[in-house]
Formats: C-alpha cells, sequence, structure tokens
C-alpha cells in the first residue's frame, strides 16, 4: 500500500513552520496513543504513522530531502512504523510538561532563582497607641552574608564545585513513561553547585543569623490584625533570588475601659441611683480626657448615650467614630439603718404616687397578667 503523504498525515501545509508541526503531531499523537486506545490495532497504526511523519518533518535534512523526492528522498527505516513509542512523542510533550514545572527546551537552564521567604513580626499595642498612631523600633531575626567566605559556603581557600548530578543546572529531567519532566536536582537543592569543604563559620549556608533592628511607623487609626509591610526585610533569596518582606502583625491590648468595634468605642458608664433619677452632668472619659456630658433625669439602666466623634479615626476613614456610653446604674450596698430607712421612706411614697412612678414596672405587669390570663 501507497504511503500516505507526510503533509496529509499531520493536517498541516508543506510550508508549515516546525512549531505548527508540533502542535499538530502533539494533538493526533494525544488522540491515537495506544495507552489511550487500548486493543485498537486501527489506533496503534495511526500513532505509528503520525509518529513517523512528526519525526521525517522535524528532522531539516529528511524534510529536504522529502520535498524534493517524497518517499523516495527519505530512508523508510530511519524512525519509520516499527519504531517504539518514545522518541519524538516524549520530546514533544517534553516542550509542554517543561514550561509547567519550570523548563524546556529554549530556557535557560541555569540554576533555579528564588525569592525569600516572607517574615512576620507580633507586635503588642495599646489601644491609645493604636488611636494616635507612633514611630517604634523593633529587632528582628535576620540572615546575613557569612564575612569568612563572603557568601560562597565554601572553607576559605577553596571554592564550590559544579554539582555532577546536574551539571551545574540545578535541575534534573526525569521520564515518566512518554513524558519529560523537569525537577530540582535533589544532591545539590537547585543551587548547581557543591560545597566539599564547608566553612566553619557558616557550615556551608552562606549566611549567618544576626538581629537587626527596625524602625516602623504605626499609623493612626490601626485596628487590631492590620499588618504593616516591610519590603525587602524577610529572608534572603536563594541563588541570587530577591529578599522576601517582613509583615509587621498588630495585635492590640485589652483596655481597662474601652472596647473598639471598628472606628467606634463602647464603655459602660456606672452612675448612682440619685443621679439617674434626677439627673445631671458627669463626666466621660475619652481616648483624648474627659468631657462633660449632662443626663437627663429619670434615665434608666442599660440606656446608651451617643458621643459623636469620639471613637478613633481609621486608617482608611475620614472623620472619626463615635464613643457609645452604656449606662449602668448601680444599686447601693453597705447602708447604714439611717439610709436604709430613708430608702424604705422613699420607697412608700412612690408605690403612693402609682405607676407615674414606675411605668417601667406597670407595663411589666400588665405584661405579666395579660400572659396569665
Amino acid at each position: 500500500m501507497a504511503k500516505r503523504d507526510f503533509y496529509e498525515i499531520l493536517g498541516v501545509s508543506k510550508s508549515a513552520s516546525e512549531d505548527e508541526i508540533k502542535k499538530a503531531y502533539r494533538k493526533l499523537a494525544m488522540k491515537y496513543h495506544p495507552d489511550r486506545n487500548p486493543d485498537s490495532k486501527e489506533a496503534e497504526e495511526k500513532f505509528k504513522e503520525v509518529k513517523e511523519a512528526y519525526e521525517m518533518l522535524t528532522n531539516p535534512e529528511k524534510r529536504e530531502a522529502y520535498d524534493r523526492y517524497g518517499h523516495a528522498g527519505v530512508d523508510p527505516n530511519m524512525g519509520g512504523g516499527g519504531g517504539g513509542f518514545g522518541g519524538g512523542f516524549g520530546d514533544a510533550f517534553g516542550d509542554i510538561f517543561g514550561d509547567i514545572f519550570g523548563g524546556g527546551r529554549g530556557r535557560s537552564s541555569g540554576p533555579q532563582v528564588y525569592r525569600g521567604a516572607d517574615l512576620r513580626y507580633n507586635l503588642e499595642i495599646t489601644l491609645e497607641q493604636a488611636a494616635h498612631g507612633f514611630d517604634t523600633t523593633i529587632r528582628v531575626p535576620s540572615w546575613d552574608k557569612c564575612d569568612t567566605c563572603h557568601g560562597s559556603g565554601a572553607k576559605p581557600g577553596t571554592s564550590p564545585v559544579t554539582c555532577t548530578t546536574c551539571g551545574g543546572h540545578g535541575q534534573v529531567r526525569m521520564q515518566q513513561g512518554f513524558f519529560s519532566i523537569q525537577q530540582t536536582c535533589p544532591k545539590c537543592h537547585g543551587t548547581g553547585k557543591i560545597i566539599p569543604e564547608p566553612c566553619a563559620a557558616c557550615a556551608g549556608q552562606g549566611r549567618i543569623k544576626r538581629n537587626k533592628t527596625l524602625e516602623v511607623k504605626i499609623p493612626v487609626g490601626i485596628d487590631n490584625g492590620m499588618r504593616i509591610r516591610s519590603s525587602g526585610n524577610g529572608e534572603p533569596g536563594t541563588n541570587g533570588g530577591p529578599p522576601g518582606d517582613l509583615y509587621v502583625e498588630i495585635h492590640i491590648k485589652p483596655h481597662a475601659v474601652f472596647q473598639r468595634e471598628g472606628d467606634d468605642l463602647h464603655c459602660e458608664m456606672p452612675i448612682s441611683f440619685a443621679k439617674a433619677a434626677l439627673g445631671g452632668e458627669i463626666e466621660v472619659p475619652t481616648l483624648s480626657g474627659k468631657v462633660a456630658f449632662t443626663i437627663p433625669e429619670g434615665t434608666q439602666s442599660g440606656k446608651t448615650f451617643r458621643l459623636k466623634g469620639k471613637g478613633i479615626k481609621g486608617v482608611r476613614s475620614g472623620f472619626a467614630g463615635d464613643l457609645f456610653c452604656h449606662v449602668a446604674v448601680e444599686t447601693p450596698v453597705k447602708l447604714t439603718e439611717r439610709q436604709k430607712e430613708l430608702l424604705r421612706e422613699f420607697e412608700k411614697s412612690t408605690t403612693e404616687g402609682g405607676s407615674k412612678h414606675s411605668p417601667q414596672t406597670k407595663t411589666w405587669r400588665d405584661k405579666v397578667k395579660d400572659f396569665f390570663e
């Protein structure tokens, strides 16, 4: 049976580029590969046909001879249908998986460059510091270049040598079936170098751990859990890679008076029974000092008063939040006999005055009555 035209087999024109031929081959090879078509003689034959066409047309000399003389211009025994299922298929798909795993033909094959890891520093501050902002310094562990080996990791007078496993590339290619996968060299861990005699000062790492002092500016209104980024102050990169960043994470200490919710503040304000009944002026604490505030007579326990603008101006806010004061009427304790007597007289007078003195009690009693009826 006469052989089909190689270009026709791959479905490309005679002027097709090598990349177009590869693309067509990948598609057809994946379609007809025996692993995907078990027990299919037809698929096996088509795969052999596609493979032969690909090997002929991606070889410049064979392609030129084929274009001039057709099948007669090429040796039918060179990469023909009787070959195995590796070869060109693995090479073609190696380009795909090389791109995924960081390698591939046409790319540089030197040691892999890695960015340094990011670091986190937990900074505990007070609510007042968070509200007003401040500048501070922190000490963080850091890696610096070893002064003894100047970062090479090798003992003075010696030098690192090229890794024999990867040939200095930092990566090795592994064949898994018809896939070619590139991964980090297990011997040199991607550096491409081996250190026969490590530096004693840094144990061959080329760097030593030191503490460094950094200045950090805490912005006004920062909230709990927010992070401040210090660029380039993380761990150094590998093989010349850029350093990571340092993230300062803010943790605000519990406050004795205030609880923060976003830009608002809340506080409990205990007042005496008499002050709640008669009303009057009281002093309310804020983060910027005390302010005078007048409560109306007959204020009930649990009543909330809002002081506008007395909260915190957040990092991204254009104005300050509010302060919410929650009234807690304090019941007097450790009374003298005279004080008790006065309270009994007071209780009697309010009871005789009817529900006008205790509207909440009247409402509650009516609800209970309706419930049981």
